[in-house]
C-alpha cells in the first residue's frame, strides 16, 4: 500500500495537499517548507518543479518558478536536496524524518530532457510517492510512460474539468492511482470559482462511482473554500495562497503555521 493509498484509507476525508515550489523562495528553502508543511497540518505535500512554460499555472504560482529558476533549481539539483529525506540525516540538516505523502508536480518537458525512466527510477529511489504531469496525453501514458511509472510503483494523477465528459472520467479514473484531481474549472490556477457550480460539478463526480477518492484543486484558499470543497470530495489542494503567505513573509515557519492554523483549526 502506498503513502498515499494508507492515508485515504487511514483518513476518510477534509485530506489537504499543499502546493510549494521547490527552489521558492530560496534554493534551499525545499526541506524547510516542506517540514513546516508537515509539522502544521499538512497531510500530502505537492512539491512543483518549476518550469519556464506552466501551462496550468496561474501568475502567482509561474512567478515563484520564475524564483525557483533563477535561484538554480533543476531537477538534478531537487533530487539531491531530497536525498534522505526521509531519514533523520538529511543533507541540509533540516532534520528529516518526513512521512507525509509527497508528490511532484510538474511538466513533461524538462522530463523528458532528465530522461523519463531515470527520473522515475531517481524519484523513488528519494522517496517521492506519487506524479503530477498535466501534459502527459492519456494516449502516450496507456502506451509508453505509464508502465515505466508503474515498474518504479509511483502513484500517478490525472485531472479532470467540469469540461471532462463522464465517459473520460472514467477512463482517466480508471488509470488514475492514489487520487484523482478535479480541476474546479478549466482556468488557471489562483482564479476565484463560483462555489456553487464547483459543488454541481463535484456532485456529477460523486455519482460516477469513481474508483478513487477525490481532491478538488484551484481556487482554494482559506477554510471557506476547503470546507466547501470537502463537502463533496474528499479534500481540496492549496497552492496560489500559500505561495502568496510565502512570498510576505521572511520566515517560513511562522508563515507556514499561521496559514494552516486559519484552515485546519477546528
Amino acid at each position: 500500500m502506498s503513502r498515499i493509498t494508507e492515508l485515504f484509507s487511514r483518513k476518510k476525508g477534509k485530506i489537504l495537499n499543499v502546493y510549494c515550489t521547490a527552489g521558492y523562495p530560496n534554493l534551499n528553502s525545499t526541506l524547510k517548507v516542506m517540514k513546516a508543511l508537515q509539522d502544521n497540518g499538512a497531510d500530502i505535500i505537492e512539491l512543483g518543479m518549476p518550469y519556464s512554460d506552466p501551462l496550468a499555472d496561474g501568475p502567482v504560482i509561474q512567478a515563484s518558478g520564475t524564483v525557483a529558476l533563477h535561484n538554480g533549481m533543476t531537477i538534478t539539483t531537487l533530487f539531491e536536496q531530497l536525498k534522505n529525506f526521509r531519514s533523520n540525516n538529511t543533507p541540509s540538516g533540516d532534520g528529516g524524518g518526513f512521512y507525509l505523502p509527497v508528490i511532484l508536480m510538474g511538466y513533461m518537458n524538462p522530463v523528458l530532457q532528465y530522461g523519463f525512466e531515470k527520473f522515475c527510477a531517481d524519484a523513488a529511489a528519494v522517496g517521492i510517492d506519487g506524479l503530477i504531469l498535466p501534459d502527459l496525453p492519456q494516449y502516450e501514458f496507456e502506451t509508453e510512460y505509464g508502465a515505466i511509472i508503474k515498474k518504479y510503483n509511483l502513484d500517478f494523477i490525472f485531472l479532470v474539468t467540469p469540461e471532462t465528459s463522464d465517459e473520460r472520467v472514467k477512463e482517466l479514473d480508471a488509470l488514475s492511482t492514489g487520487f484523482l484531481y478535479a480541476v474546479s474549472s478549466s482556468s488557471t490556477t489562483g482564479k476565484d470559482k463560483d462555489f456553487n457550480a464547483v459543488e454541481n460539478y463535484l456532485q456529477r463526480l460523486q455519482s460516477l462511482n469513481i474508483k478513487n477518492p477525490v481532491l478538488v484543486g484551484f481556487g482554494i484558499k482559506d477554510k471557506q473554500t476547503f470546507e466547501a470543497a470537502c463537502r463533496h470530495a474528499n479534500g481540496a489542494i492549496i497552492g496560489t495562497a500559500y505561495i502568496k503567505a510565502l512570498e510576505h513573509s521572511e520566515d517560513v515557519e511562522k508563515a507556514t503555521k499561521e496559514f494552516l492554523e486559519k484552515i485546519v483549526t477546528p
